[in-house]
């Protein structure tokens, strides 16, 4: 483990965020803007920052608003976009991914932050973590621009793994349900799972076991089962949680930004037509400014790794100040909750309920109630 220069007294009693300063696309000065903004708006945060130190230190030390609120942890080794998680699994030890991810297994930290590669950070995140006892596979969950009063929806997974049978999606289901009702304040989420139909007869076959499965499980996991839900429910208020598989939920997440970079493109665009079309723009500018910050993927930026042993928050690569600052808000967010500690006492629960099915005969598990299970 690299050294790490202690401010701890200074920073007694505030959530302390680990954060991989290096691999992401615009560099580490728009990794420490980030953090200086979620600084600024939050007294309660602080940070240990991974990465080659004579790099981190001058960026910091030009923000006032990080003194003494950061302690460096120096990692010479960088990530890059185009590593194999293969290779960083056997030679990623010096890198600052590495590093950031052994800050929160030894404690120092509560969650990790990192704008590196995907594929590298998940395949760190298992085996410097490991998985949650009774996760099969861990997901990556995502926010969705809603109609729902929150303004959100959860999907998962987005790209963890390409494939989830239906033992893996009634995971999901309860890892998503937890996180609606710890990062978003939701007593009681909807949960719906994706596919080509609402009727209960569509779709592959392990959909329709998913299907049975959750009906089964979510009175005893306190939340609505709502059934199939379709593409369009995604931004709706049908549901607060999608699930589906890695592959299907990585095209839907890839296509939604996609989208929302092009309606505003295009708005531009339209804007400038002529002379009128800028009046028009200058009238309409607060709603124009309302409508951009509600389809900007930027403030939604921060796909959270669930069903390991520690919380990691994943920003984009191409993430700007705003964006990694967002995944900062999500990750303090999180840590407030006592997030990871409630995700593993829900999984280790829903293992119990499945023990009891299979004793049962695959008929119902007993009730949690009589278990004593508690919400999370």
């Amino acid at each position: 483990m690299m050294a790490v220069t202690d401010h701890s007294s200074a920073n007694a009693g505030k959530i302390v965020i680990s954060v991989d300063a290096m691999g992401g696309d615009k560099g580490p000065a728009t990794v420490v803007a980030g953090i200086s903004a979620s600084a600024h708006k939050n007294p309660d945060i602080a940070f240990i920052l991974h990465g080659p130190e004579e790099v981190l230190r001058p960026l910091v030390e030009r923000r006032r608003g990080l003194r003494g609120r950061v302690d460096f942890c120096d990692a010479p080794d960088v990530v890059t976009m185009d590593d194999k998680p293969s290779h960083v699994m056997r030679h990623g030890k010096g890198t600052s991914m590495w590093s950031a991810l052994e800050s929160v297994r030894e404690g120092k930290a509560t969650v990790a932050v990192s704008c590196g590669n995907t594929g590298a950070l998940m395949a760190l995140s298992v085996i410097r973590l490991r998985k949650l006892p009774g996760v099969d596979r861990p997901a990556i969950a995502v926010l969705w621009p809603s109609s729902n009063p929150q303004g959100f929806n959860v999907m998962l997974d987005v790209g963890a793994d390409i494939r989830a049978d239906a033992r893996d999606l009634l995971q999901y289901a309860l890892m998503g349900a937890s996180y609606a009702r710890n990062g978003m304040d939701l007593k009681r989420p909807r949960v719906g799972l994706l596919n080509v139909g609402t009727e209960e007869h569509k779709g592959r076959p392990e959909l329709k076991q998913a299907h049975e499965l959750i009906s089964r499980f979510a009175p005893r996991a306190d939340f609505d089962f709502v059934g199939f839900v379709e593409g369009g429910d995604l931004p709706g208020n049908v549901v607060d949680v999608v699930v589906t598989d890695g592959f299907t939920g990585n095209v839907a997440l890839k296509t939604g930004e996609g989208t929302a970079n092009m309606i505003g493109a295009h708005l531009r665009e339209a804007f400038k037509y002529s002379i009128l079309s800028r009046f028009a723009s200058l009238l309409a500018l607060t709603s124009l400014r309302r409508l951009q910050k509600r389809i900007d993927p930027r403030r939604v930026n921060g796909g959270v790794f669930l069903g390991l042993n520690g919380t990691v928050v994943k920003s984009h690569g191409s993430a700007d100040a705003t964006g990694v600052s967002a995944a900062v808000k999500l990750a303090f967010q999180l840590a407030q909750s006592g997030f990871s500690e409630k995700l593993a006492a829900r999984v280790a629960s829903a293992a119990a309920l499945a023990q009891d099915a299979e004793k049962n005969g695959g008929g119902p598990a007993r009730d949690a109630s009589d278990k004593g299970q508690a919400t999370s």
